[in-house]
């Protein structure tokens, strides 16, 4: 599922932050807490390079607090506003998506011109859609991660970051499209035909580039049959027929309607 594909994270994920120059010192470390950090004062230098060195080792949740030491401990540095957005990312990469969601914004609230933001917006967006779940759960978060990849896309419509975003929604509609269609199968198992039509229409009407529009025009057919109109019901398999000639799809119409299937046209 879509999950499965977000998961390239090292290819996916365009962060160029992450390879930030590195600062020279040392941390002196004092008690640690339950993230492994020490809350003593020290220099930003020290700070961020132990962060980053953190980050680098996979220690995501001792980064994200160490970068937020940076900002709290150093407020008015230009490194600060670098943590808020690696600390995100940080969130990010151990899957605290809620946590990640909030810092990002929070840098957007504060610094909406900065420019890290189209990266924030696209963490933001990536935060939703590696939380997809399959098409047997509630579609919210499919919802959220559509309308932050969208909004990529409208703000930063030349970056690399809205690149990604395009083909991240192709896969959402996609997926959005695949729950229209289980809802649908189950009303025409139902016998619920005027239900199930609705959520076919909904199919061709506004995912009809995705992979499920052929499936959508045939159980369109169906349903019309099964309502009486078998005129409308011709109407889709021609639109089927038309778009889809060599889908099994088609060839399924063809046979559901009979005599009454539209003859396609050859050239």
């Amino acid at each position: 599922m879509l999950r499965m594909l977000a998961r390239a994270r090292g290819a996916a994920v365009l962060v160029p932050l992450a390879a930030a120059v590195l600062l020279s010192g040392c941390a002196t470390f004092g008690k640690k807490n339950k993230a492994g950090t020490a809350y003593i004062a020290r220099d930003v230098d020290s700070l961020y390079s132990e962060a980053k060195r953190r980050l680098d080792n996979g220690e995501y949740k001792a980064a994200a607090a160490l970068f937020d030491e940076v900002e709290r401990q150093h407020p008015y540095s230009d490194w600060a506003r670098r943590a808020q957005v690696m600390g995100a990312f940080s969130n990010y990469m151990g899957r605290d998506y809620n946590k990640a969601i909030e810092g990002a914004q929070r840098f957007l609230s504060i610094h909406p011109g900065n420019k890290d933001a189209p990266y924030a917006y696209y963490l933001i967006a990536l935060c939703y859609y590696e939380q997809i779940a399959d098409v047997d759960r509630d579609q919210k978060i499919t919802e959220q991660a559509l309308t932050a990849l969208t909004e990529v896309q409208r703000r930063y419509p030349q970056t690399e970051y809205a690149q990604d975003a395009r083909l991240k929604v192709d896969l959402v509609n996609d997926h959005l499209a695949g729950k229209e269609m289980q809802i649908g199968r189950f009303y025409e198992r139902s016998g619920r035909w005027l239900a199930a039509e609705i959520r076919f229409q909904i199919v061709i009407n506004k995912y009809q580039t995705t992979s499920h529009t052929p499936e959508a025009l045939y159980r369109l057919t169906e349903t019309n049959l099964a309502l009486g109109i078998p005129s409308e019901a011709k109407k889709y398999a021609a639109v089927l027929g038309s778009n889809y000639p060599g889908s099994e799809w088609y060839q399924k119409a063809y046979d559901l309607i009979g005599d009454k299937a539209p003859q396609l046209k050859t050239s």
